[in-house]
């Protein structure tokens, strides 16, 4: 007997879009549905920098709560939320199409780059690539929904804030003063959407199997599986990216020391038949080339 899928989210402007989007997707191919916004403790506590906090998924974990109780069916996140094992009991069910990957620069005029400025942002990721490029600039944290996060650039003297560009380009909040990172290193998964069900849910299972987009799915799968082999979760500034091109891989991916004065890269080409333990190849590749070293620094700064 068809049911009504409750989809559960945070209730952000841009979780709400992203659900919003599954919600009206799983609709068209005649599934009911039922949106239920909760909030998430990283939501609630905007005081300290997410390390600081010591939970991982601390974005994701609420969600899981409620569908293991039974209150929600599915769960949509942003990917690069979710910690890169799952609990017991909850499966990935759909990959989304990718969107934007890049991360941009928010500013009000870019005269400070070649000199003093302040940039504000709650990633450690983000943090060590601005400060390998700009080490004399100063980086200051920034936590909130990207609503919050622009009001506050707004509100305070920072010269620019680092925002990634799907979240504003999704709900219509990209300003015309940004610049693009290119040079900047992504999230793993940054840019994709994904959604999780209950291992024993087939009937949801079934239902998201119809959104999945496969090649977002093997790219932020190699870039999900070096964040892994490499321990990062939410604590270490490592940035990962995976394409696809005329059935070739290009992988990039890097681990940064929280100053950013390190940094540890490893690039690869293989054929998209060849992709399996890519991610782990190449996080293998960082830890053997001082990688180690590194993430035993970082851990012990971070404590």
């Amino acid at each position: 007997m068809a049911k009504t899928i409750r989809i559960g989210t945070r209730d952000s402007e841009l979780a709400l879009w992203q659900a919003n989007t599954v919600q009206k997707s799983l609709e068209e191919l005649g599934y009911k549905t039922h949106l239920i916004p909760v909030k998430s403790t990283g939501d609630i506590i905007l005081d300290k920098p997410l390390y600081e906090l010591g939970i991982t998924g601390i974005f994701t974990k609420t969600l899981d709560i409620a569908m293991l109780q039974g209150d929600i069916d599915i769960a949509v996140h942003s990917m690069k939320d979710v910690p890169t094992i799952l609990p017991k009991g909850i499966v990935e069910a759909a990959v989304l199409k990718r969107a934007n990957v890049q991360d941009i620069l928010v500013h009000k005029g870019l005269g400070f780059l070649e000199n003093e400025g302040t940039i504000a942002t709650g990633s450690l990721r983000r943090k060590a690539q601005w400060l390998h490029k700009y080490p004399t600039h100063t980086v200051v944290d920034l936590r909130g929904n990207v609503n919050t996060r622009m009001q506050k650039l707004n509100n305070n003297s920072w010269n620019g804030a680092i925002f990634a560009a799907a979240g504003l380009e999704r709900i219509d909040l990209k300003p015309d003063n940004y610049i693009d990172l290119d040079w900047m290193i992504p999230a793993p998964a940054q840019g994709a959407m994904l959604v999780v069900a209950k291992e024993e849910d087939e009937y949801c299972r079934k239902a998201l199997s119809n959104l999945n987009d496969s090649p977002s799915e093997i790219c932020v799968h190699i870039e999900r599986e070096f964040l892994r082999e490499l321990e990062g979760g939410c604590t270490a500034p490592i940035g990962a990216l995976a394409q696809i091109k005329e059935n070739i891989i290009y992988f990039t991916g890097a681990l940064f020391s929280l100053d950013g004065s390190d940094k540890i890269e490893v690039n690869k080409e293989v054929k998209i038949e060849d992709v399996d333990h890519l991610g782990k190849i190449c996080a293998q590749e960082i830890l053997n080339n001082g990688g180690h070293e590194l993430m035993k620094e970082i851990k012990a700064e971070i404590g």
